[in-house]
């Protein structure tokens, strides 16, 4: 099976000192997030630092991120995703949760199904594939990724050419599904720096907890997993708040993208570039299959088509919750409802998926 390049020792010549590349990878991301945000793209704050690590990292960068910050950052992304776990999605949950995990479920082995199938092919090293077609929380999945010790580089490739594909998909369908005009801009403006709430102690607390579990333990990807379960334990009880503010969110999706980009080497570039038409392949093929779903969820439950189609959407939580709470006649809360269901599900089914899959995989390989 195909292997990556390791990084090759850079070159002295000409490059910067250390503080150099810092200031110089800092302006790359600032310039990088400006223009992706002006072009209405999602997860621009996470792919804005990554570009720039690539860009830095290609022309000869030695810096990387310490574990700490990495270990900080997976620890405000297990808030993120605890944050999503709100008791307003219960009713919803309790009336259908039978035939949402139903759908889930099934996005879920289509996922596996088609990341099995690009290790089984060696498109993709290891476990890379499958951890790449994991249909939902990409920052996530490339922390995960990481800490089980597949190719974090190229699973951030994946997953991001995913949430751009199913974000620029949703909302063209929902362009043609409303009456035009009636979905906004996916960005809407932010308030970077709002007056402290009760809910920033809790999320103190979890960060600190997340710290101590990936710092002290040996968990794979503890220090997201902590938080992320006691978070949304609260969430659901309603006996607490979690609240991030923006600048933190920034950070620490400036750190994740670091470590991924700053990692890249001109060899996984271009095993990148030739893997690129499979990877598209495998995108679109699940946008297809979890639009049939979707179809299928609409006539048994008589839920109306773009509501059902946004439900079902493989990822870009963020995203589509935007789409949907702008466009006319779309259930929110049972969007919502089925997002955080499959967002939960992913990040804690896709290590036992991995590892299985990629064992299966390995024994054809060796039987072949």
């Amino acid at each position: 099976m195909a292997a990556v390049p390791e990084r090759p020792e850079p070159s002295a010549g000409r490059r910067p000192g250390r503080a150099g590349q810092w200031l110089l990878l800092l302006a790359l991301t600032l310039a990088a997030t400006a223009g992706l945000s002006a072009l209405e793209l999602p997860a621009a704050l996470l792919l804005g630092p990554m570009l720039a690590g690539i860009a830095l990292a290609l022309g000869g960068g030695s810096i990387q991120l310490g574990r700490t910050p990495y270990i900080l950052a997976q620890a405000v992304i297990g808030c993120l995703i605890a944050r999503a776990a709100t008791p307003a999605v219960l009713p919803t949950l309790a009336a259908s949760w039978h035939l949402f995990s139903l759908v889930i479920l099934a996005g879920i082995a289509a996922s596996a199904a088609i990341g099995w199938l690009l290790c089984r092919l060696g498109v993709m090293p290891g476990t890379t594939g499958i951890w790449g077609t994991s249909p939902g929380g990409a920052a996530a999945m490339v922390v995960m990724a990481d800490a089980c010790g597949a190719d974090a580089r190229l699973v951030a490739f994946m997953q991001y050419l995913r949430v751009l594909c199913v974000a620029l998909a949703a909302t063209l369908i929902a362009h043609l599904a409303v009456p035009a005009g009636a979905v906004p801009p996916l960005h809407a403006a932010t308030v970077w720096f709002g007056p402290p709430g009760i809910g920033w102690a809790t999320a103190a607390g979890l960060i600190l907890l997340g710290g101590v579990v990936g710092l002290g333990t040996r968990l794979s990807a503890g220090a997201m997993l902590a938080p992320m379960l006691v978070g949304a334990a609260l969430r659901l009880s309603g006996s607490a708040e979690i609240e991030l503010p923006p600048w933190l969110l920034a950070v620490s999706y400036a750190g994740i993208g670091w470590r991924v980009g700053l990692t890249f080497t001109r060899q996984v570039a271009a095993y990148a570039a030739r893997s690129l038409p499979a990877i598209l392949a495998s995108i679109l093929a699940l946008i297809a299959f979890c639009g049939l779903l979707s179809w299928l969820l609409a006539r048994l439950t008589g839920m109306d088509p773009l509501t059902a189609y946004l439900a079902a959407s493989p990822g870009g939580m963020d995203s589509v919750a935007v789409i949907a709470a702008s466009a006319p006649g779309v259930d929110f809360a049972c969007v919502m409802t089925m997002q955080t269901m499959r967002f939960f599900l992913v990040v804690l089914l896709a290590p036992l998926m991995a590892r299985f899959l990629a064992g299966r995989a390995a024994r054809r390989n060796r039987a072949d």
